[in-house]
């Protein structure tokens, strides 16, 4: 009944500018969260305008979904203006940044769509929480929404949707049972699988190759009861950073940087750690991490991150800190 719940908010409200905010460097999934909940919100509430706001940029392989789908974001949405504001793949609003605020003071009643678990401050504010953290990507919720209204969307819908689940499980290597069964459904809209993912592949940047392979050069090797767990750093590329590190063989990977005096902490793990060791990435490290460096922390169970302040040495010798403990703890 989540969508039912929606739109009636928006018709108590009524509201006739509804922003769809996407996180700070909005990735596929984000954005394509957003055009498919535009869409189908479009279908019930067609006098209503519904702007895809994305305030802290979108990311490289975004702008590819821009060049080849009728997506249209706007990178300075004028937040005060919203009548109602609906957060998409993002636990806190703190992955916003400055415009946190702006947000968090808007008197705009604030809904949630999203994978990851929920911060404290996201379940007070908003009116209307739409969480499912066991989901493999922010989109298969939204084709939930769809399936609830019994709407079957239109091929640039279906086509936005399997790309946003492709990128956010890397390829459907971290999809899960509900996903393919999504991914059948969005097929039979009419979308050439194989084709639609080579469409929007994206070539490495030579950036990132430099930085993965910096990364394991000055990667630090710990074993905690026999697990490994690796820690580096890079100034760029966290994230495809820590990735490499798990590929290579850690059970977990903790890649840090500074970038404008602001400290980036990509972590990764292995299914097999997240099982054996009990270790959710997003709940059991980044957020306390993110709480430790007076900043934001969360994610999945095998893949989170966090944004805060201090330094990279002290940020890793914390995060491993946190590890141990939790590794110590009987279940």
């Amino acid at each position: 009944m989540s969508l039912k719940k929606l739109i009636q908010i928006l018709k108590d409200q009524q509201a006739s500018f509804v922003l769809l905010l996407c996180h700070r460097s909005a990735d596929a999934d984000a954005i394509c969260s957003a055009y498919g909940l535009q869409g189908l919100l479009k279908r019930f509430l067609p006098d209503v305008v519904f702007e895809i706001g994305c305030p802290q940029g979108i990311n490289k392989p975004s702008k590819t979904l821009l060049e080849n789908l009728p997506i249209t974001v706007n990178l300075k949405p004028n937040i005060e203006s919203a009548e109602a504001i609906v957060l998409l793949d993002m636990n806190t609003i703190e992955q916003l940044d400055e415009v946190a605020d702006v947000i968090r003071n808007s008197s705009a009643p604030k809904i949630i769509i999203d994978h990851h678990a929920p911060s404290e401050e996201t379940l007070q504010i908003c009116k209307l929480c739409v969480i499912d953290d066991k989901a493999a990507a922010n989109c298969e919720l939204i084709y939930r929404l769809f399936e609830e209204a019994e709407v079957e969307p239109n091929l640039n819908e279906a086509t936005a949707l399997f790309v946003g689940i492709a990128f956010d499980t890397r390829h459907f290597a971290l999809a899960n049972s509900p996903t393919f069964s999504i991914i059948a459904n969005l097929v039979a809209v009419g979308i050439d699988a194989q084709k639609t993912l080579a469409q929007y592949a994206i070539p490495i940047d030579p950036s990132e190759r430099v930085a993965k392979l910096k990364a394991c050069k000055r990667a630090k090797i710990v074993k905690v009861q026999g697990w490994i767990i690796a820690l580096s750093h890079v100034s760029a590329f966290q994230a495809p950073a820590a990735k490499a590190l798990v590929d290579l063989g850690a059970h977990m990977s903790a890649v840090a940087g500074k970038k404008s005096g602001k400290l980036e902490i990509s972590l990764r793990s292995v299914r097999q750690f997240n099982e054996g060791a009990g270790i959710h990435l997003g709940t059991d490290i980044a957020t306390p991490l993110g709480e430790y460096l007076q900043g934001v922390g969360g994610g999945h169970a095998m893949a989170a991150g966090v944004s805060g302040k201090g330094e990279i040495q002290d940020a890793l010798k914390k995060c491993l800190a946190l590890v141990e403990e939790k590794i110590a703890k009987p279940t």
